[in-house]
């Protein structure tokens, strides 16, 4: 019979053994990856040296992508079609859901690139789609910067607007026909003359997409005074009621035209970007 030292150095060692076979196990599997990914001509390890492809692809730094490879990394992922993919590296599943968003690449073709099937490739996307909602909006953009803090960083031209939180502006994207007449109805737009899907955005002063505000500057056709909460105003373009603004009038806009630009900024190049998503299928 083995005494206790003898015991206590068995246990030891089948300890240490149990480690190493957790460990080669591992490696094993971290050899197969590097083997797929080798394999596998596109993907995030393709770009990530590649700073004009990477903005190609992303529209963003390889800096902010990591930021928000680190942000999804500490949410539980919930997968539309309930089964998990582990065939994609995080950084490869975030990838292809933010090219579809910006080049609106067919799921064909990103099955294609990243080796996998189109269901899949479905189930990442409608996935991380609501992922990144939650962690870039909900979580982020819940509560616009303070009039305090937006002065710290106001450009010139809102001299005249100092206790200014928010710009405004609306938007119409083309989409498709709906089906439902009730559908068909909301989405049809007068002023461009076919369904459109509308958009309202804020930017703060320094650029920033907010929300709320005690002070709107906002394109005339906000009409929006009657609903704003107490102590919010409103600021907009006068309408021309007579053959030609007052000197006034003519320096008001202009005033208020220098402050909106920062809000077309932000949304144009964007819109370009993402306004055919509206007009294609999933497919």
């Amino acid at each position: 019979m083995p005494n206790e030292e003898e015991a206590s150095s068995n246990n030891v060692i089948i300890e240490k053994n149990q480690l190493i076979e957790s460990l080669q196990s591992k490696n094993d599997i971290l050899k197969k990856e590097i083997i797929i990914l080798k394999n596998r001509s596109f993907g995030y390890h393709s770009i990530e040296s590649n700073g004009k492809m990477f903005d190609f692809y992303c529209g963003v730094t390889k800096v902010m992508f990591d930021l928000i490879i680190e942000l999804v990394s500490k949410v539980e992922i919930n997968y539309y079609y309930t089964w998990s993919v582990k065939k994609l590296c995080l950084n490869d599943q975030v990838l292809m859901t933010i090219m579809k968003l910006r080049l609106n690449l067919c799921y064909t073709d990103l099955a294609f690139r990243f080796g996998i099937s189109e269901s899949t490739v479905g189930n990442i996307i409608i996935t991380f789609i609501s992922v990144l909602h939650e962690v870039l909006f909900v979580s982020l953009m819940s509560k616009v910067p303070s009039q305090n803090k937006n002065q710290n960083c106001l450009p010139n031209c809102f001299k005249n607007f100092k206790n200014c939180r928010i710009t405004l502006d609306c938007t119409e994207m083309s989409c498709d026909i709906p089906n439902s007449l009730v559908d068909q109805k909301l989405t049809y737009s007068s002023y461009k003359h076919r369904n459109t899907l509308k958009g309202l955005v804020g930017v703060a002063p320094n650029g920033v997409i907010t929300y709320a505000s005690d002070l709107v500057l906002a394109n005339k056709g906000f009409l929006i005074s009657d609903i704003l909460p107490p102590g919010t105003s409103l600021k907009i373009p006068p309408f021309l009621m007579t053959p030609k603004f007052t000197p006034s009038e003519v320096i008001r806009t202009k005033n208020i035209a220098r402050a909106r630009i920062h809000v077309e900024r932000v949304m144009n190049p964007k819109l370009k970007e993402v306004e055919h998503l509206f007009n294609i299928d999933q497919a």
